[in-house]
């Protein structure tokens, strides 16, 4: 049974990742990519949908959680601890960056003190815990001393086992139990291959520990950022690193699938995929601390992902580019602490989402500002960019669903048009700058008729507020980004009335909602004539995105130290190896949403920049 969210620590080679428990199980990893079928799906589900638990053998009903664990140093390896009356145990977990090599998920036991009894427990099940495979054991005893190979072969797709420990088949299960001593190592290694293919090698646990520690140094040391808050805006880092899938450069917005926003409840997305407005904002991110070789390789993945097709723009594509994204359900796993459905795909990728071209062409323009090298096909990049401007011109006055991808009606929603605005903006910037060809009149006109619109429609001068949507007495966390990004200056009245009422209406406990949830029915309607909410029933938890954002903008408006303030009390959120989900639940006092989120560690990073004094260009 999985274990509570911020009981996690994320693992992974930058292809996807595993998701750790304090009791030593992974209860979710997906292979080969983030988006694959998990062959470890317990955490959606039961035990009987597959883990790999290792830790001190149980002297009693339950599990015993790690005493300690850490990353080491500023990496993805974890070290978690247990002490027990035998003697301490260490057990160390990473997955090596892939390179050319199968994807491995290796897990090393040290004996601190005394003599401690472990087991490994590993049922391994492929598609979302449906399929159970073949498993055998294959060849003899290596004279080096490794136990026999166990190999688990379904379909397309075979795990093999190697470790120095005997192991033995029970109840659908491959288990190890042995004894470490202080000094004494035991590794054990999971390795996927297609199963058409030979074995692959044997790894070699100390080298590929050396090297991962290696790599993570070596991109480390390239940080920019030195600010008071270092500790928390590196984990973010290594955490938005971890979510880029390194052969193409795409960034996903979380690695996991329907984690609930609201627990019992019918919120559950796949977030395993590339949203543009996501991918931009953390490569704005990475841009800000030092990092121009993942905003190069982005900007490639985006020329292949669209290319050139700006009628058809997706907000969301998987990591290789993919469109076909089709949102199904799987009946047969009861979801996290019984939040169904358990959905694969993502329907919100046919959605109009005009906001995306603005993160799209801001990105471009960060690119460009930030010294990013010249794209090698920098005409490519500006075609581009022409025929995005082409297509919002002729298509913003259209509703759309929104930032928060609603699924009611759609609406003028201000966050959109601002972001239009954003587009055209930097637009006539970047072709004033460079000198390129463009309608750069033209587009200045339209920069200029959108914003006199947004202040007329979409602002409340009786509550002195900007609205969620065009006509709307409703608010909405988007809002908050109008300073952000340039809309107007943050000492504007219509700005620091909006900040205010954010603070008055959208807050709990002190942080931000998206908007208001109304459930489906009860009879609410936002003041245009539509249903309040966003066509879904039940809740959701304060969304910890919206509420840095907020503790960003209290620093624009002059409010530095309470923005402080509310800037620790965020961190204070994060879990025990300064992990985010989406979302957190002031009554459980939990977080909840899929996890981690890139869309909570970005803001962070840009709070930290901004409070701390730093340019946040």
């Amino acid at each position: 049974m999985a274990t509570l969210i911020e009981d996690y620590a994320l693992i992974g080679d930058m292809q996807t990742a595993a998701l750790v428990a304090r009791d030593g199980s992974v209860d979710w990893l997906c292979l080969p990519r983030f988006d694959s079928p998990a062959v470890f799906a317990g955490l959606l589900g039961t035990d009987d949908h597959g883990f790999w638990r290792l830790a001190p053998t149980a002297r009693g009903p339950g599990r015993t959680a790690a005493a300690r664990r850490r990353y080491r140093g500023d990496s993805l390896v974890l070290e978690s601890e247990w002490d027990t009356p035998e003697g301490t145990v260490r057990v160390i977990d990473f997955m090596p960056p892939r390179r050319h090599a199968a994807p491995c998920l290796v897990r090393i036991v040290e004996g601190v003190t005394g003599r401690v009894r472990m087991s490994s427990a590993l049922r391994m099940r492929f598609s979302y815990g449906r399929v159970v495979p073949w498993v055998r054991r294959e060849g003899g005893r290596c004279a080096g001393g490794l136990a026999d190979r166990t190999v688990a072969v379904a379909g397309p797709d075979s795990l093999w086992l190697d470790t120095e420990a005997e192991t033995y088949g029970s109840d659908l299960t491959t288990h190890a139990d042995f004894t470490v001593t202080a000094g004494r190592r035991v590794t054990l290694a999971l390795s996927w291959q297609p199963s058409h293919l030979a074995a692959p090698p044997r790894p070699d646990a100390h080298r590929l520990l050396c090297d991962t520690e290696r790599f993570w140094a070596d991109w480390i040391a390239q940080c920019s950022y030195t600010g008071r808050w270092r500790e928390a805006v590196v984990r973010s880092l290594i955490t938005l690193k971890a979510l880029t899938y390194a052969p193409t450069g795409g960034i996903v917005a979380a690695p996991t699938t329907s984690l609930p926003e609201e627990l019992g409840g019918v919120r559950n997305w796949d977030y395993r995929y590339t949203w543009l407005r996501d991918a931009a904002i953390t490569l704005g991110a990475l841009l800000r601390t030092g990092y121009r070789e993942e905003a190069r390789r982005w900007r490639e993945w985006l020329l292949r992902a669209v290319a050139g097709d700006a009628q058809n723009l997706q907000i969301m594509y998987g990591v290789a580019g993919e469109r076909e994204l089709a949102e199904s359900e799987l009946g047969w796993l009861p979801g996290y602490e019984g939040s169904r459905p358990v959905r694969i795909g993502n329907g919100a990728a046919d959605q109009l989402q005009l906001d995306v071209y603005g993160e799209v062409v801001d990105a471009l323009w960060l690119g460009q500002t930030s010294g990013l090298t010249p794209d090698v096909r920098d005409d490519s990049t500006h075609i581009l960019q022409m025929k995005l401007m082409n297509h919002l011109e002729a298509n913003w006055q259209e509703p759309d669903e929104g930032i928060w991808e609603v699924r009611g009606p759609r609406r003028h929603f201000t966050h959109s048009k601002v972001m239009t605005w954003v587009a055209a903006d930097r637009t006539v910037r970047r072709l004033s700058r460079l000198g390129l060809d463009g309608p750069v009149s033209r587009w200045r006109a339209l920069r200029d008729e959108v914003h006199r619109e947004v202040c007329a429609k979409g602002y409340d001068a009786d509550r002195n507020t900007f609205t969620q949507s065009y006509g709307s007495r409703e608010l909405d966390a988007s809002l908050l980004l109008i300073p952000q990004v340039g809309f107007l200056p943050p000492d504007d009245p219509r700005v620091i009335g909006t900040v205010e009422a954010v603070q008055r209406e959208l807050c709990e406990d002190g942080f931000v909602r998206r908007y208001p949830v109304a459930d489906e029915g009860d009879g609410l309607f936002d003041g245009t004539g539509l249903p309040a909410g966003d066509g879904l029933p039940g809740g959701e938890g304060v969304f910890l995105a919206c509420s840095f954002w907020l503790a960003h903008d209290l620093a624009l408006i002059g409010r530095p130290a309470e923005g402080r303030r509310l800037f620790e009390r965020l961190l204070a959120l994060r879990n025990d190896v300064g992990l985010l989900a989406e979302e957190w639940d002031t009554a459980r006092q939990r977080q909840v949403g899929n996890f981690p989120q890139a869309f909570s560690h970005v803001p962070l990073i840009d709070a930290a920049l901004r409070l701390g004094g730093q340019p946040v260009l």
